[in-house]
């Protein structure tokens, strides 16, 4: 799994690729962490280049979600696609979180 990051106004873009499971799924939530304690607090990740998510995947972002909001943060997602799409609709993380088609989406409702 790879990431990069990008500062947009008050929201920062975590882009994510390749596959989130339970090998990989924690380098997501240190990213994440590591972006709190730096003072962010509006994350969207884009999910776009993301082919895979475990349940292990599901239970970090979810924790990373949970500490963002203890902070007064946010989460979001952004570029879902097929199989990833498909796992968030059916756990039910798409009603959990906000769900933007894109990068513009999602900048455009902050």
């Amino acid at each position: 799994m790879e990431f990069s990051r990008e500062k947009h106004g008050e929201l920062t873009l975590v882009t994510v690729t390749g596959r989130m499971d339970a090998v990989t799924a924690p380098a997501f939530e240190e990213q994440c962490l590591s972006l709190m304690q730096s003072g962010e607090k509006s994350l969207v990740a884009d999910l776009g280049g993301l082919e895979y998510i475990s349940s292990a995947g599901l239970r970090s972002i979810l924790s990373t979600a949970k500490k963002l909001k203890a902070a007064q943060g946010s989460l979001g997602f952004c570029n879902l696609q097929g199989i990833v799409l498909e796992v968030f609709t059916v756990s039910g993380f798409a009603s959990m979180f906000p769900i933007h088609d894109s990068l513009d989406d999602a900048l455009a409702k902050g």
